[in-house]
């Protein structure tokens, strides 16, 4: 039955996002007070859209090659002639720094036989693009320049041949490609992301850590266990005591935005602990542990909150270490998870406490197959242009924990929201019901999505 509601609020018991930053030291910042979750309706979503080849083929024609996707970060390609290879399932879009700083972007596919121009997932160099086959040869700009015995081809119209581009623009740092050439620009594309990221600014910071690992699920169901946090208690019991979740407040802004808003040192209304304010700093991750580590945690002065004292830190250490002043920002914004979906399929957070994204993507052509992309950022010290991190790929049976780098409550985490993936995959398969039913306010934004989906696939 198609039940429809009116616009939705969180009910879970406790005191609610909005609650808890209102008692910070700092006023809250407008841009977080807004709330957004519009009637939805509730029927079930078939597991199909998970598990049909037919399904994937779908998304494949009707979404990926016509949204904007974050493909690399402007860092990648600093330089003229720098280049990143970006690939979303059978598709490859290599991006090219131009001589004059801007930037273009062609299908990986040479004009004379189809082969790739360069691997899948590299980045680095080239004076030109040329064919590793057969030697045709493109200016940095996508006109043909040379081809090897040219009088074998006297047909060949040099003009009409110039590498077939796609849709290139950077924001806050970010590139973005779109296959369709009539695509809206980006900043419509984003909705009201670029306003809410009025005050954070990533240009200046670089990809720190980049690991990818593989998944046996489909590219939806990666993402989408990062779009609630109802899963909290039985699957991360731990952050239960540190982390608000069944208490965070879900906003849908529009098509391709929704985000959810996690506090940070406080304890979720299901812990069953009574933790005091130093218990809350104590066992609270401290954003990054090599930006703020353990060693240099004050105590609580009385009357003051764990969370008063975690932005308090993060404020003097980025200003000690970075030369960065936060103090135009709220603590919430400071210290707080606020991530942002990005249709089809980013997540960027906002603020400087936990700076990264994550991204789920098919894995060539397999539906039960993808990747999950996870990029942590710092900023760049006062004059220097530190080089982006390599991607580190680990396998479904690697541990987040065993990459340098990464702390051991980040891998504890993504561990075990990985882990789960597969199970979820199978049980999809095996379903007799055939179908998932969402919450209403802690799910609403998966279901967003789907919809989002629908909208491009009946066009």
């Amino acid at each position: 039955m198609n039940v429809q509601l009116g616009k939705i609020e969180s009910k879970t018991p406790g005191k609610s996002y909005e609650d808890i930053i209102r008692g910070d030291s700092t006023p809250p910042a407008e841009v977080l007070l807004r709330r957004s979750n519009p009637q939805q309706p509730t029927d079930d979503i078939p597991f199909y859209r998970y598990t049909s080849p037919e399904f994937f083929e779908l998304e494949m024609e009707k979404i990926w090659r016509k949204v904007w996707q974050y493909a690399c970060r402007d860092e990648h390609v600093r330089e003229p002639g720098d280049y990143y290879v970006y690939d979303i399932g059978r598709y490859s879009i290599v991006i090219v720094r131009q001589d004059d700083g801007g930037l273009k972007a062609y299908h990986n596919s040479c004009l004379h036989r189809g082969t790739k121009l360069k691997p899948s997932h590299s980045s680095g160099y080239s004076a030109s693009i040329q064919c590793p086959y057969h030697g045709w040869t493109w200016n940095l700009d996508g006109t043909l320049n040379e081809v090897p015995c040219s009088w074998e081809f006297p047909h060949l119209d040099y003009e009409q041949n110039r590498l077939p581009e796609a849709l290139v623009e950077s924001w806050n740092g970010f590139v973005f490609i779109n296959m369709d050439l009539n695509a809206v620009p980006l900043l419509d594309y984003l909705e009201v992301v670029p306003e809410h990221f009025a005050k954070w600014d990533f240009t200046g910071w670089y990809p720190y850590l980049h690991i990818q690992k593989e998944l046996s699920c489909n590219w939806k169901t990666a993402q989408e266990a990062f779009m609630e946090a109802y899963h909290t208690p039985l699957v991360h019991p731990e952050m239960t005591h540190v982390v608000g979740d069944w208490n965070m407040q879900h906003d849908i802004f529009g098509d391709h935005v929704s985000r959810d808003l996690c506090a940070l040192a406080v304890s979720s209304p299901t812990s069953k602990l009574s933790l005091t304010e130093q218990d809350l700093l104590d066992r609270s991750l401290l954003g990054d542990p090599e930006i703020v580590p353990a060693e240099k945690r004050v105590k609580v002065p009385e009357g003051e909150t764990a969370r008063i004292v975690m932005a308090r830190e993060m404020r003097k250490t980025f200003k000690e270490t970075y030369d960065l002043d936060l103090s135009h920002l709220s603590d919430a914004e400071v210290i707080d998870s606020l991530k942002y979906n990005i249709f089809p399929n980013l997540f960027i957070y906002g603020g400087p406490g936990l700076p990264q994204i994550q991204q789920a993507r098919p894995l060539g052509t397999d539906v039960n197959r993808c990747t999950l992309d996870v990029i942590v950022f710092r900023p760049a010290r006062p004059g220097e242009e530190p080089e982006p991190a390599q991607m580190v790929k680990i396998t479904e049976a690697d541990s987040y924990k065993d990459v340098p780098g990464v702390s051991e409550f980040m891998g504890n985490v993504l561990d075990q929201d990985t882990q789960i993936l597969a199970w979820q995959h199978e049980g999809m398969l095996a379903s007799a019901k055939g179908a998932e039913t969402l919450a209403r306010y802690q799910e609403s934004r998966i279901r967003r999505v789907h919809e989002t989906m629908d909208k491009y696939l009946n066009r």
